[in-house]
């Protein structure tokens, strides 16, 4: 299982954005020192708190601070650009980072930002897929590309830095589980990112089915995702307890939600009970709602083998970045996350505690049975003494 960020990124509005950027590649720094698989970071042009225009400049620097993560996009609203930009600009970064790079491609899920560019909101997902289309045919092809679309019509246009990975850079795509998305990532190959929200839309495929729906899609039109490359999107915060945990963000939970989801897509998706006040949405039932990870990292291990159980196997899980504590606590979570979870489910630390209970049982096979009486002998004094003086 794989672990990595999906970053918007959320930063509050009344602070410098210049130090919001540099806690930003910061954390992909300790994220690559923590041994996280990726970082993905979001494109938005409007409602302040998403603040990041350009992925590809922050992933640029990023990568010259970074040697193994891999690095892309959540998501280029591919809407707003002409395709040929996304492919040249997406391969050559493709090169800065060596090979380290996810192209992730949206029709952009933020109203204001849609507003911005006047865009008829029917004509995003077409957009989108044409855009790719025409991505994957610049990308790959040894001879110029001609192309008329509805949105766009390119003649002759070739990309003369084909990207590091052949026979191109992989895309990606993120679902709230409807039909249309999965085919899409299908079609591609991509990389899916599913959402693990519990009160769906309406005709939605649950997160839980959502592979085993892209597997009859691909067996139809003869294309070959990875399971590997398949993602749970979900936010996490960890402490050394429950509690400590959600003292630490349990109001933040809340204050991004009420003031800034709210505000930019309404309540819709967020209150189940229709008939219960948004305002009074508590931080621990949107937790339960969206499969949300507070707690200990015993929480987590428990929680992502449920998760993991529920699917049948998933690829791994994506955390969406957050600012609901100070830096110091959220480096703390993000190194109890990698020291205690993440062996559990990469299988790094099984050898480990093997070999540790095949000690225990040897000691009480072979040292114990040969004490006749109460009284130990002085050599196991001090062999109980050597091996619990850390603790």
């Amino acid at each position: 299982m794989k672990f990595s960020f999906f970053s918007m990124p959320l930063h509050l509005p009344n602070e410098n954005p210049s130090l919001a950027f540099k806690r930003d590649l910061s954390l992909i720094k300790l994220a690559e020192e923590l041994e996280y698989d990726g970082f993905f970071v979001g494109e938005h042009h409007t409602a302040a708190w998403e603040n990041i225009p350009s992925p590809e400049l922050i992933l640029s620097k990023a990568s010259a601070y970074t040697k193994k993560i891999q690095l892309g996009s959540s998501l280029v609203s591919l809407p707003f650009h002409h395709p040929f930009n996304v492919a040249e600009r997406f391969a050559f970064l493709d090169h800065l980072t060596e090979g380290r790079l996810v192209l992730g491609v949206g029709p952009c899920s933020l109203p204001p930002d849609v507003k911005l560019y006047n865009i008829p909101p029917q004509d995003l997902n077409p957009m989108m897929r044409e855009s790719t289309e025409i991505i994957k045919l610049l990308l790959e092809s040894e001879e110029p590309i001609s192309y008329s679309g509805k949105y766009w019509n390119i003649k002759d246009m070739f990309v003369q830095l084909k990207s590091y990975q052949q026979p191109r850079l992989p895309f990606a795509t993120a679902s709230v589980g409807s039909e249309r998305s999965l085919e899409f990532a299908s079609m591609y190959d991509m990389h899916l990112w599913s959402l693990g929200i519990e009160n769906l839309p309406p005709n939605a495929i649950h997160w839980s089915k959502q592979w085993k729906k892209m597997e009859e899609i691909s067996e139809r039109l003869g294309t070959n995702p990875s399971k590997d490359d398949w993602r749970l999107v979900t936010y996490v915060h960890l402490a050394e307890t429950t509690k400590q945990a959600w003292d630490e963000v349990e109001k933040a939970i809340e204050r991004d939600v009420h003031e800034y989801f709210y505000v930019i897509n309404g309540f819709e998706g967020w209150v189940a009970d229709k008939t219960q006040d948004p305002y009074s949405l508590t931080a621990k039932q949107i937790v339960k709602e969206r499969n949300w990870i507070i707690g200990s990292p015993e929480d987590a291990i428990k929680k992502i083998n449920e998760l993991n159980d529920k699917a049948d196997g998933l690829g791994g899980l994506m955390f969406t970045t957050h600012e609901w504590t100070g830096q110091n606590s959220i480096n703390n979570s993000l190194e109890l996350f990698a020291r205690y979870v993440m062996p559990e489910f990469k299988g790094h630390s099984k050898s480990i505690k093997q070999a540790w209970d095949l000690t225990v049982q040897d000691r009480k096979n072979n040292l114990i049975p040969k004490l006749n009486n109460k009284e130990e002998s002085p050599d196991i004094k001090k062999h109980k003494s050597n091996l619990y003086l850390d603790r």
